[in-house]
């Protein structure tokens, strides 16, 4: 596992390099970020990276899923805001809600009965890219989609176009209700959609993201592209379901069953 940490930070280091110092792509050059990064990752011969998430449901309860969002939204100055307004970029849910295409009839009861961790599912395809009219929403090169929260004027069509429900609104000054301030990510102004971004400014650390390091190991985070690495290993070796693949986007997070 040392092993694997090493070359994810090694990984990490490389990806960064495609974004330059400082450009994570949330403060306002979102369009230059998302042209700049070169298709091979920062280093001519390296392959391209694609990030991804497998999630070992078997492991998740609802205490796991709210250290792992407290890990999150502590990260990303996310709000807590009581009732349907409340923002959300890690939360969890029952099978019926997290897979609504699935129709198992007979479940085995452990299965339907788990809390299945929710987040952006980091489409290869994302329709909230296409319906966005500002680029305030857009896909980098490794993978990530993110959101330029300088460009978004709230016409929530993206919240439209995601088929899994990973946007929020901001209907009121989010602020105060942050109750542990982060100053190394910008807060959020009432107007603006905001989701999981992967924890891009943690990968351009050499870090894992905050829901990963928070989980024990019942989240494995990695490059799709790599074969060897820690999530196509698990892949290979475990069922595992994507939500809506009717929907075509082509989720890069992956629920081991």
């Amino acid at each position: 596992m040392k092993s694997s940490r090493r070359k994810f930070l090694k990984l990490a280091a490389v990806s960064a390099l495609g974004l330059g110092a400082g450009r994570l792509g949330f403060l306002g050059d979102a369009p230059a970020v998302a042209s700049s990064a070169p298709a091979t990752g920062g280093t001519p011969g390296q392959p391209v990276v694609h990030w991804g998430m497998a999630i070992d449901t078997t492991r998740f309860n609802q205490e796991l899923v709210d250290v792992c969002a407290k890990a999150c939204h502590t990260q990303h100055n996310v709000p807590t805001i009581p009732g349907k307004k409340g923002i959300k970029w890690f939360w969890g849910a029952n099978f019926e809600e997290t897979f609504p295409t699935e129709h198992g009839h007979y479940l085995a009861e452990d299965v339907e009965h788990r809390v299945y961790p929710l987040l952006c599912n980091q489409c290869e395809d994302p329709m909230c890219v296409r319906v966005c009219p500002t680029q305030a929403t857009f896909k980098r090169d490794d993978g990530i989609v993110m959101m330029d929260f300088h460009r978004c004027i709230g016409c929530r069509y993206c919240m439209a176009g995601c088929p899994f429900g990973a946007r929020s609104f901001n209907f009121q000054d989010p602020r105060p209700f942050i109750t542990n301030f982060n100053p190394l990510f910008p807060t959020r102004t009432r107007g603006v959609v905001e989701k999981c971004n992967f924890c891009a400014e943690l990968l351009a650390q050499h870090k894992l993201p905050a829901c990963v390091d928070a989980s024990d190991g019942a989240l494995i985070f990695g490059d799709l592209n790599d074969p060897e690495s820690d999530i196509r290993k698990v892949l290979r070796e475990r069922f595992a379901l994507r939500r809506k693949p009717d929907a075509g986007t082509s989720p890069s997070v992956y629920y081991l069953m």
